[in-house]
């Protein structure tokens, strides 16, 4: 069966973090991007014709993309396209998912494939999407909704929670809600018919209707006007909604489980290739439980941490807890603990930044502190 991709960017929402790139382009893990998760799961299920839609300060997620030669998504029979508002003539604000897909129809009507996946780049996963495809079309369903248990707790808002009888078959759908624990959690990829979507994009956009969660999923299935299939995901999911949530799911790559979960469960993540020198460990150093990428100098002392490529920490300098992006630079004596500094950040001899685990300190790109 073929199907279409579709790669849902989002604006930034993390503050300074994406103040100039989208939550896509956000670097992650030392050497990775947050949108090499998305791309990764649809190349490994043989879907090469994807789009991104992306809409603000997508500069730099075009830099790392480029082609999607990587992902190969270059290929002559399927190729990867970005849908940006300068690709229709609608440039009114952005109100939803359907509104995106509404404006992007031309990728959409393009081509015959059966089906079309939707996956978001916020949420970090590793899902053989071959699976959930053949799952959804097994199911006979209108719409499939990968969901994550154990996300629910009935403090943090949902955008799309789903409660399940006990034969598996939905008894419950609700938007932004702070579901209990006995609902699953929705991971922002579905799967439709491409026909069928296209029709219902149109007819909800010709209703003033723009909300994918709102108006397509639990509207259609609370009319009894679509079926909904759902698919469980059993490995890591992780969600950067917020700062915090940021922080925390950069440190938590100092757990093995994590890691072997997220690249090394079902496929590999492929990202841009940049390849540097073996980080130089001074005969000083002393590094403790962190994920350390190429090019990196250390002297001083790391603990707990995520370092991406050509961080340097010179000797006397200490760093606990914190995530340092690419060509940072820690001079002597300088003390860091719970804090995430940008790419290409100073930080002077002798300067102490202390967050706490709960309210970590950012530093945006290219200051000086």
């Amino acid at each position: 069966m073929n199907v279409t991709g579709i790669v849902f960017a989002n604006d930034g929402t993390l503050g300074d973090l994406t103040e100039k790139r989208t939550m896509a382009s956000l670097p992650y893990g030392g050497r990775y991007r947050q949108v090499d998760f998305a791309l990764s799961n649809l190349a490994c299920a043989g879907i090469h014709r994807v789009g991104i839609v992306t809409r603000h300060n997508y500069q730099s997620l075009m830099n790392h993309v480029g082609s999607g030669e990587e992902w190969g998504l270059e290929m002559e029979e399927g190729g990867l396209e970005y849908l940006t508002p300068y690709s229709s003539s609608r440039t009114s604000d952005y109100r939803g998912k359907l509104e995106s897909l509404h404006a992007a129809m031309s990728f959409l009507e393009y081509g015959n494939d059966d089906y079309v996946i939707m996956i978001d780049a916020a949420i970090l996963s590793n899902v053989d999407l071959l699976k959930v495809i053949n799952a959804h079309v097994e199911s006979g369903k209108d719409i499939t909704v990968v969901t994550k248990s154990g996300i629910a707790d009935g403090r943090r808002q949902l955008d799309l929670a789903i409660k399940l009888d006990s034969k598996g078959e939905v008894k419950d759908v609700a938007v932004d809600y702070a579901a209990p624990s006995d609902y699953e959690a929705s991971m922002d990829i579905f799967v439709l018919s491409r026909k069928w979507l296209i029709t219902q994009v149109k007819e909800h956009i010709a209703r003033n209707l723009y909300h994918m969660d709102r108006d397509l999923v639990l509207g259609l299935w609370k009319k009894k006007q679509a079926t909904l299939n759902v698919y469980r995901f059993g490995g890591v999911a992780l969600c950067n909604d917020t700062v915090l949530e940021y922080f925390q799911n950069n440190l938590a790559l100092t757990q093995k489980e994590i890691r072997e979960d997220l690249f090394g469960r079902n496929h590999p993540i492929y990202t841009k290739v940049r390849d540097r020198v073996p980080t130089f460990y001074g005969e000083n150093s002393l590094v403790k439980n962190c994920s350390v990428a190429d090019g990196c100098m250390l002297g001083g002392s790391v603990a707990n941490s995520v370092l991406f490529r050509q961080v340097t920490v010179y000797p006397g300098a200490s760093v606990k807890n914190c995530v340092i992006m690419n060509d940072t630079v820690v001079r002597e004596d300088a003390c860091l603990e719970n804090v995430i500094l940008d790419k290409d950040v100073v930080v002077r001899p002798g300067t102490k930044l202390i967050g706490t685990a709960t309210n970590p300190i950012v530093v945006k790109r290219g200051e000086v502190v």
